[in-house]
């Protein structure tokens, strides 16, 4: 747009304005930042006096809080979580079907970018249930080393995005194992919601390996026999085996 600034309304107290700088500073090196709420060191109550005596007329007992709804769910930042201590009121009860069951209501103790530890309170119900039932398909479908590599670098990518560096070039590595991961994860999850609780019944899925065609836990197996598990036994422990026998003997 050939603009010569940018302005964000960022406090100066918390995550975004780094991410909105940092991006700015990669993207657009040239441009000025304009944070006037920030640079004036406002707080909520002298923006509250600000636009009183302005003339602007609202519920200003509701602005005490920050409330920021999305689709992925509502985060609510007030009295209560401004200490270490302290529940949500109830007057923010929402997401129609399971919001009355309680579910994926807490309050979420986090590290900030410019290192200081946050409580915000979150609803986030449907989120809770969708990554819940994703995960026990993941469980169902992809493999031991895929399972474990994903959630390694899940966290990573996760505290990544969250510190503002999704410009970085990794996380498009990341990105694609990800990818890559979920092609086979597809089928049908079924859950019961109780009050308070949910329960994952199970999943259906063509990708299903626990294939009964290749035999079931603590049941007999088909694709292998008692000889083959011995031999393998012996085999897969070998080196942990010559390391304890290495420890005998120079004990004595």
């Amino acid at each position: 747009m050939g603009a010569s600034a940018v302005a964000h309304g960022s406090t100066g107290a918390g995550n975004d304005q780094v991410r909105f700088d940092m991006v700015f500073h990669i993207m657009i090196p040239d441009v000025e930042i304009i944070t006037p709420i920030r640079d004036l060191k406002l707080s909520r109550e002298a923006e509250i006096e600000y636009l009183t005596e302005r003339g602007v007329s609202m519920n200003f007992a509701k602005a005490a809080y920050s409330i920021n709804k999305g689709l992925w769910g509502t985060s609510v930042g007030g009295r209560e979580t401004l200490n270490s201590k302290g529940i949500l009121p109830e007057e923010y009860a929402l997401q129609a079907i399971a919001g009355p069951y309680g579910i994926g209501r807490d309050i979420h103790v986090g590290d900030t970018i410019i290192g200081i530890k946050g409580r915000v309170g979150f609803e986030a119900a449907a989120p809770i249930l969708i990554i819940k039932a994703h995960h026990a398909l993941e469980k169902h479908v992809l493999t031991k080393w895929q399972l474990s590599w994903k959630d390694q670098l899940s966290m990573f990518y996760g505290t990544w995005l969250h510190e503002g560096q999704i410009m970085d070039p990794v996380m498009r590595d990341i990105e694609a194992l990800l990818t890559s991961s979920q092609k086979n994860v597809t089928g049908d999850v079924f859950i019961q919601l109780n009050p308070y609780r949910y329960q994952m019944i199970g999943i259906q899925s063509d990708f299903d390996l626990m294939s009964k065609k290749f035999g079931s836990y603590g049941e007999m197996n088909t694709g292998w026999t008692g000889t083959d598990v011995r031999g393998f036994s012996k085999i897969f422990g070998n080196q942990t085996g010559i390391y304890h026998k290495i420890q005998e003997d120079n004990k004595n």
